[in-house]
């Protein structure tokens, strides 16, 4: 990806001087996906948070009218009324091309159907709810429906980018020189995650994340979903009520998704 178009997806340089380090790494991934999605064609959620014309209810403030939505959101594809994965693969989630060709090399590396879904999962924060700290909040989206190994190593990946591990076959990468500075330290919440993972009977699980991460970025390739249908299948449990339905711990972010401009 050109530096320029970086520097100015996030705002400018000074825009980028005031984030932290992590910040600069997830925002470098967010436009990888999303340049990526732009050769692929695969449009983000709603961003435009009710700014346009033809929505029927509003309401005042500031002296202006300004529209709002309850329920679904007609400028979305609707979802049925009880959501699975997949569907949310399909309608909801951005970024899904570089998270398929991600689950894609991992099953072409031979690795077990845990770790192509833990790959094909891992951005699954990025794509559906927040960039910062997805890790964390992907792990949280996941944990009531995956193994715990699954949600675990999605949370570490993240610290676990800035670390090389050559016994593993992973480098550090060459792009986070290029836009972070050959002489980047991790802050220090970053270095314990870090060695705290390392020293887990899961590592090598969230390390795999990492290695099949950075280096699925092809604008040429094409991965469809359902070639992970089976793995999702086995080791997915969709709730009978639908995602966002069944009470568990992160419904609502499974709600929120589904109807993300909801005036609550």
């Amino acid at each position: 990806m050109d530096r320029r178009a970086f520097v100015a997806s996030v705002g400018g340089a000074g825009a980028l001087a005031a984030m932290t380090m992590m910040e600069r790494a997830d925002a470098l991934e967010h436009a990888m996906s999303e340049e990526l999605d732009r050769a692929i064609v695969k449009s983000g959620i709603c961003t435009t948070y009710g700014r346009e014309e033809g929505l029927t209810h509003a309401v005042e403030s500031g002296g202006q009218k300004k529209p709002y939505m309850m329920g679904h959101d007609p400028r979305l594809p609707r979802m049925s009324d009880k959501p699975t994965l997949m569907e949310f693969f399909e309608k909801r989630f951005g970024s899904v091309n570089h998270m398929l060709q991600s689950a894609a090399l991992a099953q072409k590396n031979g690795l077990p159907d845990k770790v192509v879904l833990a790959c094909l999962l891992h951005d699954i924060g990025v794509g559906g709810l927040l960039r910062s700290d997805h890790g964390y909040w992907g792990a949280q989206l996941l944990e009531p429906y995956v193994d715990e190994e699954i949600s675990w190593s999605i949370r570490y990946h993240q610290a676990l980018r800035f670390f090389p591990d050559e016994a593993m076959g992973y480098t550090y990468p060459e792009a986070y020189v290029r836009f972070f500075g050959a002489d980047y330290e991790p802050d220090e919440y970053i270095k314990q995650a870090h060695d705290y993972a390392r020293n887990h009977k899961w590592y090598e699980t969230a390390r795999h994340i990492t290695i099949n991460d950075v280096y699925s970025f092809d604008p040429n390739a094409r991965v469809e979903l359902g070639q992970f249908a089976d793995i999702i299948g086995r080791h997915f449990r969709q709730p009978k009520e639908g995602l966002g339905f069944d009470n568990s711990p992160s419904a609502h972010m499974w709600r929120t998704m589904i109807f993300p401009n909801n005036f609550l």
